[in-house]
């Protein structure tokens, strides 16, 4: 057996002790205040839905501690280390920097031992979490996002937060026939086809005459609520954005879309949807909120102001012109002078605006995303991707978080680029190019 000098020894000895020391330090639970003055971090372990602002119970509590990080557990089997690590990373912690838990016994646990895992030692317990209502802080507009528990409550007849103010519908919106609907869809849920409500050559939205009988089709007047999902998020806010155009007044989608249900193991339904009573009247002229969507000329005139932007909602390979994004759109680049509001990896992926689970990253995030290329929430904003789709999904996260002049250009990429004339921009670039 190799023996160990006794220089060695001592210093083993010693570097235990530090550990056991820096141990000792922390403590198992910390207020916030304490947790303040060591200019610590806060990790809300909950679901996004509570983080968000929806109560857990109907008297309960509503949003998360000042400042806290979300970082449910139930995203941690879709997370690696490394994920995890550049989680920490993007929000600034390091092993050295004090971290207090709140959320559930079981929540807590499974999120200190991946953390710890990771090299972030100095984990405690908000003791006084939850306890203070008037310190909270919540999405302005959470009950815009909803989530299955609550649709299945709601679909139960059991009291809700947030509860619709009349007669609602849930809908499953996607492009063409329902062939994934039929296998399996939320019980009682009706289908939209997306083509019902944008058409070819750019895939604008269709005339406000088509949008009347759409929606009269389905049973939707103005104050009817409607609560959308897709198996692509983004297919759900697309119709979401346009009947809130047509001035349906409350129309919500379902955080996470189909996977959100899908994961939380509640009843499915196959086969096709119910016969549907039209609606005699929408009941209101249409379009209700014309201003939620902008034009060309619009979209024009929205660039290079410090009051405005106009914010492309694409890959960073497509802003920079590397590639269109569509097999359908031949011409690669950017609306010069637009601003980049992220996107993901691809157009048809949306990460840097996802948690692991596919829901709403934290409004934090986005806005400091945003904030980063000049797009501020005082600002007139109007968000634009290839098409629409994407476009939506961040018009309707923005309006969630009480945005208040926000809107879509329609056309988009599409529509600007098939007009010679129109300024293009190509290359990298920074936030500089577009004031």
């Amino acid at each position: 057996m190799k023996r160990v000098s006794q220089l060695t020894a001592l210093a083993l000895f010693c570097s235990l002790a530090s550990l056991s020391s820096l141990a000792a330090e922390m403590p198992d639970t910390m207020t916030l205040s304490q947790l303040q003055e060591q200019h610590g971090a806060v990790i809300d372990t909950r679901a996004s839905a509570f983080y968000n602002g929806w109560p857990q119970s109907l008297s309960g509590t509503s949003g998360h501690e000042p400042a806290a990080l979300n970082l449910s557990a139930s995203w941690l089997d879709a997370m690696s280390d490394e994920q995890i690590a550049i989680w920490a990373k993007q929000h600034h912690l390091t092993p050295a920097t004090s971290l207090a838990l709140y959320g559930g016994d079981k929540t807590n646990q499974a999120v200190k031992a991946r953390l710890e895992k990771a090299g972030y030692t100095h984990v405690s317990l908000l003791s006084d979490a939850l306890q203070t209502p008037a310190r909270l802080q919540r999405l302005p507009h959470f009950e815009q996002l909803v989530y299955p528990q609550w649709i299945h409550q709601l679909q139960q007849g059991n009291p809700v937060t947030a509860a619709p103010a009349g007669n609602w519908k849930v809908i499953e919106a996607a492009w063409g026939a329902p062939k994934f609907y039929l296998l399996n869809h939320i019980p009682g849920a009706g289908y939209i086809d997306t083509n019902e409500v944008e058409s070819e050559p750019l895939w604008n939205k269709v005339s406000d005459d088509k949008l009347k009988a759409m929606l009269a089709k389905h049973g939707i007047r103005h104050d009817t609520t409607v609560i959308l999902y897709g198996r692509d998020v983004y297919a759900a806010a697309r119709v979401a954005q346009i009947m809130l155009y047509a001035g349906v007044k409350d129309v919500r989608i379902l955080d996470g879309g189909w996977k959100a249900w899908s994961d939380a193991g509640l009843p499915v339904e196959r086969g096709m949807p119910a016969e549907v009573k039209p609606a005699a009247d929408f009941g209101a002229p249409i379009p209700g909120q014309p201003q939620l969507m902008v034009d060309m000329e619009q979209a024009r005139g929205m660039l290079h102001r410090k009051d405005a932007s106009l914010v492309s909602i694409r890959s960073w390979p497509e802003f920079i012109g590397e590639t269109s994004g569509y097999s359908y759109i031949k011409p690669k680049g950017e609306i010069a002078g637009a601003r980049w509001g992220h996107g993901g990896s691809d157009a048809t992926h949306m990460e840097d605006f996802h948690n692991p689970d596919g829901t709403m990253r934290s409004a934090d995030d986005i806005a400091s995303m945003w904030k980063s290329w000049n797009i501020l929430p005082e600002q007139h904003v109007a968000f634009y991707c290839g098409t629409g789709w994407r476009a939506s999904e961040t018009f309707m996260y923005a309006r969630a978080m009480g945005w208040k002049n926000v809107a879509v250009y329609d056309g988009g990429w599409y529509e600007w680029s098939s007009h010679p004339q129109n300024p293009v921009s190509t290359g990298e670039r920074g936030p500089e190019s577009s004031l």
